[in-house]
């Protein structure tokens, strides 16, 4: 019998049956010794433990109600219905899942496991924010259900709340300390937050452990790479191929440090992995290393072919939709005008501190990050999620699609751009280790937030790295990204975004004269310490010798240019997309006249 939704009872009052939810409340004694019954006679009968669970907490027998809370998860895994669910859920059968997730749960709505699954649909579809507040709701229901708890983590993780999902991995591991799985994605965490030592001893350990295990390996190797520890990253990942020859994330990976050449038996061993039964994911990434190989090897045929291969695959995932940052730009052009600008003056949070390095990825902004994190005043962070993760929220609390942000800001109280500006602050406070006065955010997709920042944060210093468009674009088409950037999966895709980006700089330059400083990245390869006095000279700074000793800076760098930036200024990337000229037609298309326009 279902004890949670049936008429199970418990003692008579005035000769009328007491249902046992009732009993509970008031007798919960009495309730736990016929639930005790219950569970004798059916021990997989999770509605009468989870009911016992309650009992128990309302007697204060916090232990005992854990153990209750934890044996009604166990026994759902022989509950035909949550069989059911969970094989929808193993081939992918969703909106079968949830329809039998919602029938379970308007049942049993107080089903932890459930719950669970229904987080997991959640976070599958992309529905982070709904996954958190399920999981929560599931942790609520059963403290000790670190399975939850664990995936709270990744979900926190996932939105970038880092902070956040180091103390839930914390908890997860105080019980379970041994955990791999956790443990790795701890690390991880840790290296998001800027706790590179504690994670690469995480590593070390989980590496010595599981030797065999190559995706560890690879993630180690992520790590060292970003510390600068290059040699040992490169051993990391060779590592990982002795281990698993087709892990087409781990080639990338060597042929994203931009400084290994590829052997023609590193060649062969790639071409190998593609003739098999590559994942879809490893084959992508196969793709992508092979057009970095090949080019090396000044082939630029089978090297373009290889670069358009791994981008068509990458592009069919995504389903970018290159209309929509034009409409976005197209809204903020026609909301912000010299009046709305004039009536907001001031409105956001006061502090300087930030410093904003924006622009199209592969523009030099990590190379300008270097520079300035090596003055004595300023603290080069990594590209943080912040801004648009605020900008899209507000955008959906207004009614909108998430990248209506003009929109949003047009209706927004006056009050309310302080209370985000000070929220960025807060959210980013994690990442400032050194006690410098002013630290760098260089996420080079905020281009597309500048107005929002503008309006948060009246006094940060914004920058906008600039470079020639083709040698941009392209680098951008030959450059796989761990996550987003769809644009970048098609010339003409990156054509228009790049012009998109022109065209809003250009709105700022006239309706805020001043407010953005602009580098032109084949002017600071020219002249290196005239562009880094004027950019400090914006900034407020007097001139440091150490910022035209930047590869010199031991800081950890996450961004594909790391070992770029740990060189001497050159040339090296200029012109790149020369030998590929012949099948640019679409880049050059959706670029128009901005190649002929392009002020050196």
């Amino acid at each position: 019998m279902d004890v949670e939704t049936s008429s199970a009872h418990g003692h008579a009052v005035h000769g009328q049956p007491v249902p046992i939810a009732r009993l509970i409340e008031s007798d919960p004694a009495a309730a736990l010794e016929r639930l005790r019954g219950a569970v004798a006679r059916e021990p997989r009968n999770a509605p009468a433990w989870r009911l016992m669970g309650r009992a128990l907490r309302k007697l204060a027998r916090e232990e005992e109600a854990g153990e209750a809370e934890m044996a009604a998860i166990r026994a759902t895994a022989y509950d035909p219905q949550m069989i059911a669910i969970a094989g929808a859920m193993l081939e992918g059968e969703l909106s079968q899942a949830e329809a039998l997730l919602r029938e379970r749960l308007s049942a049993q709505p107080t089903d932890a496991a459930a719950i669970r699954l229904m987080a997991e649909l959640a976070a599958r579809i992309g529905r982070l924010p709904d996954a958190e507040a399920l999981l929560r709701r599931a942790i609520e229901l059963a403290p000790a259900f670190a399975a939850a708890r664990a995936n709270l983590a990744t979900v926190l993780y996932k939105q970038s709340r880092y902070e956040e999902a180091a103390r839930v991995l914390d908890e997860v591991l105080a019980v379970d300390p041994a955990n791999p799985g956790n443990r790795n994605l701890l690390a991880a965490t840790l290296g998001r937050i800027g706790d590179y030592d504690e994670a690469l001893a995480l590593y070390a350990e989980l590496v010595e452990t599981f030797p065999d295990h190559a995706k560890l390996w690879m993630s180690y190797g992520h790590m060292l790479k970003t510390v600068g520890r290059q040699e040992e990253g490169v051993t990391a990942y060779r590592r990982a191929l002795a281990v698993q020859a087709d892990l087409g994330e781990v080639w990338w990976s060597l042929a994203n440090l931009k400084t290994v050449h590829f052997t023609g038996e590193d060649v062969a061993a790639m071409e190998a992995a593609l003739e098999g039964e590559p994942s879809h994911h490893d084959r992508l990434h196969l793709h992508f290393a092979l057009g970095k190989a090949y080019g090396d090897l000044k082939q630029a045929e089978p090297s373009f072919c290889h670069f358009a291969a791994g981008n068509a695959l990458r592009s069919e995932e995504l389903e970018y939709d290159p209309d929509a940052i034009t409409r976005q730009v197209d809204q903020m052009i026609a909301r912000f005008t010299p009046q709305f600008l004039d009536e907001h003056r001031g409105v956001g949070d006061p502090s300087p501190d930030p410093v904003f390095i924006l622009g199209l990825p592969r523009a030099g902004s990590t190379l300008l990050e270097q520079i300035l994190s090596s003055h004595s005043q300023v603290e080069g962070t990594m590209e943080l999620p912040d801004i648009p993760a605020i900008a899209m929220r507000e955008a959906r609390k207004a009614g909108g699609d998430m990248r209506d942000w003009p929109d949003a800001v047009a209706d927004m109280p006056r009050e309310r751009f302080a209370e985000l500006g000070a929220e960025f602050l807060q959210r980013t406070r994690v990442q400032r280790k050194s006690g410098k006065p002013f630290y760098i955010d260089k996420l080079p997709n905020n281009w597309s937030y500048a107005g929002f920042i503008h309006l948060i944060l009246p006094n940060a210093k914004i920058i906008d790295a600039r470079r020639h468009p083709l040698d941009c674009c392209f680098s951008n088409f030959r450059q796989h990204f761990a996550k987003g950037q769809g644009f970048s999966y098609s010339l003409d895709h990156i054509g228009r975004y790049y012009r998109d980006y022109v065209r809003a700089m250009d709105h700022y330059d006239a309706v805020l004269p001043g407010r953005i400083h602009r580098v032109i990245h084949e002017r600071l390869l020219d002249d290196p310490e005239a562009e880094v006095r004027a950019l400090l000279t914006y900034l407020g700074l007097d001139f440091e010798d150490s910022c035209m000793d930047f590869h010199t800076n031991a800081r950890a760098v996450r961004t594909a240019s790391s070992e770029q930036v740990r060189r001497p200024i050159n040339r090296d990337g200029v012109g790149q997309w020369q030998p590929y000229d012949q099948w640019l037609g679409p880049l050059r298309e959706a670029l128009g006249d901005l190649v002929e326009t392009y002020a050196r």
